[in-house]
């Protein structure tokens, strides 16, 4: 019973010691720098900050002056459409101010025109496959060279 007893109260003093040990690693001040260290980034060899992003403030700012075209300050009802009329007026391609379906969907029409190879009016799975979207690739990043293995 005794060395049970002597067990717990040596696993508590471990304990105990360990908690004591693990709690003021955090509490330890960081190394003295010696003061012919380098004070900057650029100085210590290691690579510049990256700019700061633009706020909030400066992207709304551009927003607003690419609507401002005579950049007066203030953006009336014909510059805040403009981009819109020129829209629509390349759609609108017999010029007459209205919109008809076959101008709306002309791009459609067209895809569809050049899919239909038998010209039946119909698309089989092989001619409507030609319908589908060029599928974007992901910008490509160049990758850093591979390590050489250590020892080898």
């Amino acid at each position: 019973m005794m060395r049970i007893m002597a067990g717990m109260a040596a696993l508590a003093l471990a304990l105990g010691a360990g908690f004591v040990w693990w709690s003021g690693r955090e509490e330890r001040a960081a190394p003295l720098v010696p003061a012919s260290a380098p004070q900057t980034a650029a100085e210590a060899g290691l690579a510049e900050p990256l700019p700061p992003e633009a706020s909030e403030r400066t992207r709304e700012q551009r927003r607003f002056d690419r609507y401002d075209r005579d950049r007066d300050g203030i953006v009336v009802r014909d510059e805040y459409l403009a981009s819109r009329v020129k829209a629509f007026r390349r759609l609108d391609t017999d010029g007459d101010g209205r919109l008809s379906f076959e101008e709306w969907a002309d791009k459609t029409i067209d895809r569809f025109a050049t899919a239909d190879a038998d010209r039946d009016q119909k698309l089989t799975r092989t001619e409507f496959a030609t319908t589908r979207p060029p599928r974007r690739a992901p910008p490509r990043t160049p990758c850093p060279p591979p390590a050489e293995a250590e020892g080898g």
